[in-house]
């Protein structure tokens, strides 16, 4: 096996693990979605996300810049918005029963 097949297991093992915990972060926004909702409270907060680019940046340490983070995790954000809305549309249309 030659150096870069062992560098490339090392980065296929990090993207099963970037998938998994990419899944796990769109739960969670989900049921902090489904919270709000019951609570009547907006599901789009601006200020949280600012909040999110903020720690993503003061946790980055290299190589990649500040600003490639920034754009990285506004993707990953606008997917999170998107599959809240999507599960929101969704549990109107089909409430859950009582």
């Amino acid at each position: 096996m030659s150096a870069i097949d062992v560098w490339r297991i090392k980065i296929d093992e990090i993207d099963r693990k970037l998938v998994e915990l990419l899944n796990l972060r769109a739960r969670y926004a989900d049921e902090i979605g489904k919270i709000k909702e019951r609570l009547g409270m907006e599901v789009y907060s601006p200020e949280r996300e600012h909040d999110v680019e903020r720690n993503v940046i003061n946790s980055n340490k290299g190589p990649l810049s500040h600003e490639a983070l920034r754009r990285l995790f506004e993707r990953i954000i606008d997917e999170s918005r998107r599959l809240e809305r999507e599960a929101m549309i969704e549990r109107k249309k089909n409430p859950p029963q009582k």
